[in-house]
């Protein structure tokens, strides 16, 4: 099986090869894709911070992960992805965009949002990026930076206090030794079907096609 099948069928690739740079011509492309997602009222509250240089990605690893601790096949996989975005949402950018007048929430309220919308417009943005990725025939992953670790990744790459860091998409080429992808839950659970997971009309009924009433 080729690369590339690997990552179409697999999604997200949890081991880089390190030898192998993404050009920046291709990052750019990622990047222009993002910014053409869905977001609330055209809010755009994102902020996409690159780290395709080794010391950046150096100082990465290093403020998330346990000084003195052996680094795990996770780590090692994929601490060795020649780029990593971090995808960074600003609440404020909505909250202020719906007390606009044609919003009217003059008073900013958090409560009023039944989801934190900036951060699903934010997930919806990473995964042009995955999809970009396949389509560049490179592999990539989405991961998240533990509670504990955000106020110093804010503060090692200078992004503001009321930014949150949602996730981070590493783009590179998948390691040529395809064994050391097998790994993760998904290769060990199962894909729920169709019909346990979309429902028609009401919640346990399963859909299916053609059940539709003339």
């Amino acid at each position: 099986m080729e690369l590339r099948e690997v990552v179409r069928r697999r999604g997200m690739v949890r081991a880089f090869d390190p030898d192998r740079p993404v050009p920046e011509g291709v990052v750019d492309r990622v990047l222009r894709h993002a910014v053409r997602a869905p977001s609330a009222g055209f809010s755009q509250g994102w902020d996409f911070v690159v780290l395709d240089d080794p010391g950046s990605r150096e100082l990465f690893w290093e403020v998330t992960t346990d000084p003195g601790s052996h680094p795990d096949r996770w780590l090692r996989g994929v601490s060795a992805a020649p780029v990593l975005i971090l995808c960074c949402s600003d609440p404020g950018a909505y909250l202020s965009r719906y007390a606009e007048p044609d919003k009217g929430w003059e008073d900013g309220d958090v409560a009023r949002w039944p989801v934190p919308y900036w951060d699903v417009d934010n997930g919806m943005a990473a995964m042009l990026m995955l999809l970009t990725a396949v389509d560049e025939g490179l592999g990539a992953l989405y991961f998240g930076v533990p509670p504990p670790r955000q106020e110093t990744v804010k503060e090692a790459f200078g992004v503001p206090e009321q930014r949150r860091v949602v996730g981070v998409v590493a783009l590179g080429h998948p390691a040529p030794d395809l064994s050391v992808q097998a790994q993760g839950s998904a290769t060990t659970r199962r894909r729920r079907p169709l019909q346990e997971v979309a429902h028609r009309g009401r919640f346990g009924v399963p859909w299916s096609p053609g059940q539709a009433e003339g």
